[in-house]
Parts: structure tokens; C-alpha cells; sequence
């Protein structure tokens, strides 16, 4: 009988070496890289708002749980809300400072897209493994266009003010002669060559080009369409004044989007179209309505800024606007501007930034709850939209105002500019959602005290209230602070160069 009872033994405590190996492959099994343990999980494609755990492996998120879970650092989110990292379609500083500020105001995401950089291959290059956050940009009309006329810009990376002198030509014959057929086909080539190299839609800055004819612009849009990709546009003139006003600017593009079939998005709809924004987006929504693809944007500033010597002050300016020399002012001195040094500058070959101080509190807090508008910060060092936009739209219109719900302002800023991209990358369907299988790119703040700190007199306080930043599973934000030393951003490339 001993035989018998010692194979017995022995089979058990096999058994039970068996289970405990399996259960200990289980548990290994569902370690996860990071946890974001019991935050308040908003996910705005699927309304998800509801405590839960995030379990984050390989840079996506693996789980989404009421339970705890297991991993190699977990981060304790009680009382913080975790949301999908916000989207930023209209960043034109891109320099690691400005990485920095956006990191802290909730951005995973930051792309040029208004008007693009003149050479893409060369800016995806050089920023590759040296990006805080993700990166891309579009193909530009306008550096096209002043290659043609023999003024090329600079593709490389420049430290000048606000970063926008690399992406805007000088007033002059390559922002004001109109284009012969043929060189509108060279700018063609030039954009096909540029979206080959990865650029994800085509970005045009009609008021830099006034002399672009109506039908250069619809050839511009012809190429889009004939690509598939959208275009970004800032678009030929603002005001009230007549021929030039905003809303002939507005039914230019939509125009052009009807004969061409290209999809169109409207680069800030606020600074474009003034006191005028709320016609403007009327008809941006009976476009839609009638099966235009038409998406458009804004910002929560009175206040815009763009280069001095551009085209946008050619003569007329004032007239358009609705202002004077006064309502311009130089960002790094507070210097408002007189006639007299309006001239000086606009006709130095020194190019330099000016706040342009033409809209109003009112309209802006009109345009920003509207349900067409998503939110992206035109940001560029020299203006607190930089680093402010994002938390200034929680704190001043979810929590101060209440015009926005907390579950609205999240998609305004992650689901629709994500929706917006996935008409450029199928990349773009895992980004904007908190939900399993998507990307690791969250934010994680504190809805009571986000806050953003920057202002016109100091345009790169950082903004406070997000906690945490998950970009593409690598945390770049933690307790509050900036990790050092850890470059996660990864470029969002466009199908031309996805298909080499």
C-alpha cells in the first residue's frame, strides 16, 4: 500500500508545482509597463466617466478596469481626471521650450499644420529622438510658392522669435505678384515632393500670398484632392470691409473645397473672422450640412500675433482690421506702436513678432462652446497661447463660466482634432480616445485647479494642474514637474511616406 500512496503524494505535489508555475506565467502575464490606478477615467468617443484603472504596456493601453491592477510603477490617480493627451493641430514653436510648456498644459500631441514648414524631410529628421512630444506637419503652399518667385525660405530650424520667420516670407514679389500657369504647376511638383517626404496635409497662409489668384488657391486644392489629404488654411483677409471682408474669405476655401472635393480645415476661426465669427461658423455648419467636409478651429485669446513684415500689413490693413497702430504691441517690451515705428519695422529686413489686439472677450467666449469648434492654440513663443491654451479653456470655461462641460472641453481637444487627422494617417484612430488598444498618450490633471499662469507680459509661464503626461506610454510629466531627459515624441507621417 505504500507504492500506491507515495505516487499519490508525488502526483500531487506536482500538481501543485504545475498550478503555481501557470499561476505565477498568469501574473507575469498581466504586469503591466504603467498603471494609472483609480483616476476618473473620461474617454469622450465612448462617454466612459467612471473610476477605473489603466493599465499601459509597449506604448498602448493593454486594460481599462474597475479593478486594481499590476505594474512595474503605478501611479496613485485618486481624485484626478484621466483623460486622452490633447491635440495641438496649429503649432508653429516647435522648439524644446515650447515642448515643455505644452507638456505641462496637457499636450501629447503638436503639429504645424496652418501654412507647414518649407522642408519637411528636414524637419522630421531633425527632430527625431529630441521631441518631448509627437510631431508632424504639413506641406507648404506658401514656401512653395516663394521658391518659385526665387526668395526660398530657410528649411532649417531657426532661434528666432516665436519661430515663425522659417514659415513666412518677407512682404514682396513672392508674396504679392500673381503666378503664371506654369509656375503654379512647379509649386504643384514642389508640394508633391514635400507630401512624399511625409507631410500630412497641405497647409496654405492665403493672407501671406495675396497675389495668389482664385484660381492658383483652387489649383492648390486640386492637388489635396488628388492626394486625398486636406488642406489647412489661414484664409486671404478679415473684416468687415468689402471686397476682402471675412466672410468673402470664408466663402473662398469653402468654395474651393466644393469644386475640388479636397476636405478643408480653417485654421482660427476667431482671429480670422472677428466680430464676424459667429456668421463665419454658420457657414461653416450649412457647408456641412449639404456634405462639405469643413472642420475649423479656435483659440481662447483676444489677441493674435504674426510677423511684422508680412503681406497681412500690406496697405488696407487697418481699414480690414478695424484697428490702429496702437493695437499692435511688440511681445517682449509691452511697446505699443506709432505710425512712425509701424514703418520702421514693417520695412526693416529684421523680422520680428507683433501681438495684433483686434477681437473681443465677448465674441471669443461665444466661439469657443460652439460645437463645431475644436481647440488649437496657434502657439509660437511671444504669445500665452503657447503655453496656456489648453488649461485656460478648462479653467476659465468649464469651471469659471460653465458654458463647456468638462466631457466637451476633452473632446474639443483630443477626439476632434484626432478625427480631423485621420483624414492624413491611419495613425490618428489611436490617439483622442482613452480606450483599450489605443495609444498611451494621457493626460492626467486636476479639474479643480488646472489653471493656466501664462499672460501677454509673461507668454511662457507654464500652466499648472496637470499632474501627469503619458506620451506614447513614456511619462514626461510627472508629480507636476518635467521628466528630464526622456524624448518620446514620434513623428506622424503622412502616406506618401508611409507607402515607401
Amino acid at each position: 500500500m505504500r507504492k500506491p500512496m507515495f505516487s499519490l503524494i508525488l502526483s500531487l505535489c506536482l500538481l501543485a508545482f504545475s498550478t503555481t508555475r501557470v499561476t505565477a506565467q498568469q501574473s507575469a502575464a498581466q504586469q503591466y509597463d504603467l498603471v494609472l490606478e483609480g483616476g476618473r477615467v473620461m474617454d469622450p468617443e465612448t462617454g466612459l466617466d467612471a473610476v477605473r484603472s489603466v493599465g499601459i504596456r509597449d506604448g498602448r493601453i493593454v486594460r481599462v478596469a474597475s479593478e486594481a491592477l499590476s505594474g512595474r510603477r503605478v501611479v496613485h490617480a485618486n481624485g484626478l481626471v484621466v483623460a486622452p493627451g490633447f491635440i495641438d493641430l496649429h503649432q508653429h514653436g516647435q522648439d524644446l521650450e515650447s515642448q515643455r510648456v505644452k507638456a505641462m498644459d496637457g499636450v501629447t500631441t503638436a503639429l504645424e499644420m496652418e501654412i507647414g514648414v518649407p522642408d519637411v524631410a528636414r524637419f522630421l529628421k531633425d527632430k527625431e529622438g529630441h521631441s518631448l512630444i509627437h510631431y508632424g506637419t504639413s506641406a507648404s503652399h506658401v514656401a512653395a510658392r516663394a521658391l518659385v518667385f526665387g526668395m526660398p525660405l530657410s528649411g532649417g530650424p531657426t532661434k528666432t522669435h516665436a519661430g515663425i520667420p522659417e514659415i513666412l516670407p518677407k512682404s514682396g514679389p513672392a508674396t504679392d505678384q500673381p503666378a503664371t500657369p506654369e509656375q503654379i504647376e512647379v509649386m504643384r511638383e514642389q508640394l508633391r515632393a514635400e507630401l512624399n517626404a511625409g507631410g500630412l496635409a497641405v497647409g496654405m497662409g492665403i493672407q501671406y500670398t495675396p497675389g495668389a489668384t482664385r484660381l492658383e488657391v483652387i489649383d492648390i486644392f486640386r492637388l489635396a484632392a488628388e492626394r486625398r489629404l486636406p488642406v489647412y488654411t489661414h484664409v486671404r483677409s478679415t473684416g468687415r470691409v468689402e471686397p476682402g471682408s471675412a466672410i468673402e474669405s470664408i466663402s473662398e476655401v469653402i468654395g474651393a473645397a466644393a469644386i475640388t472635393g479636397a476636405s478643408l480645415h480653417i485654421v482660427h476661426i476667431n482671429s480670422s473672422c472677428l466680430h464676424d465669427s459667429l456668421e463665419c461658423l454658420s457657414m461653416v455648419e450649412g457647408a456641412r450640412a449639404r456634405g462639405l467636409d469643413v472642420t475649423t478651429e479656435a483659440y481662447p485669446y483676444i489677441a493674435g500675433m504674426t510677423s511684422i513684415n508680412s503681406a497681412l500689413f500690406n496697405p488696407g490693413w487697418r481699414e480690414k482690421l478695424g484697428i490702429s497702430y496702437h493695437d499692435l504691441v511688440l511681445p517682449e517690451t509691452g511697446e505699443h506702436l506709432t505710425k512712425e515705428r509701424f514703418d520702421e519695422l514693417h520695412n526693416s529686413s529684421t523680422t520680428r513678432s507683433v501681438l495684433i489686439f483686434a477681437n473681443t472677450q465677448e465674441v471669443v467666449d461665444k466661439v469657443i462652446p460652439h460645437p463645431l469648434v475644436m481647440i488649437a492654440s496657434d502657439g509660437a513663443e511671444g504669445h500665452p497661447r503657447n503655453a496656456g491654451t489648453y488649461s485656460r479653456v478648462l479653467a476659465q470655461y468649464v469651471r469659471g463660466q460653465g458654458t463647456i462641460t468638462l466631457m466637451d472641453a476633452i473632446r474639443k481637444m483630443s477626439l476632434m482634432p484626432a478625427q480631423m487627422l485621420e483624414r492624413s494617417t491611419p495613425e490618428a484612430r489611436q490617439k483622442g480616445r482613452l480606450q483599450e488598444g489605443a495609444d498611451a498618450d494621457i493626460v492626467v490633471f486636476d479639474a479643480g485647479t488646472v489653471s493656466d499662469r501664462s499672460t501677454f507680459e509673461k507668454p511662457m509661464e507654464p500652466s499648472v494642474g496637470v499632474r501627469y503626461l503619458v506620451v506614447g506610454g513614456t511619462v514626461v510629466v510627472s508629480q507636476g514637474n518635467i521628466v528630464p531627459d526622456v524624448f518620446p515624441g514620434r513623428a506622424l507621417l503622412g502616406p506618401g511616406k508611409r507607402s515607401d
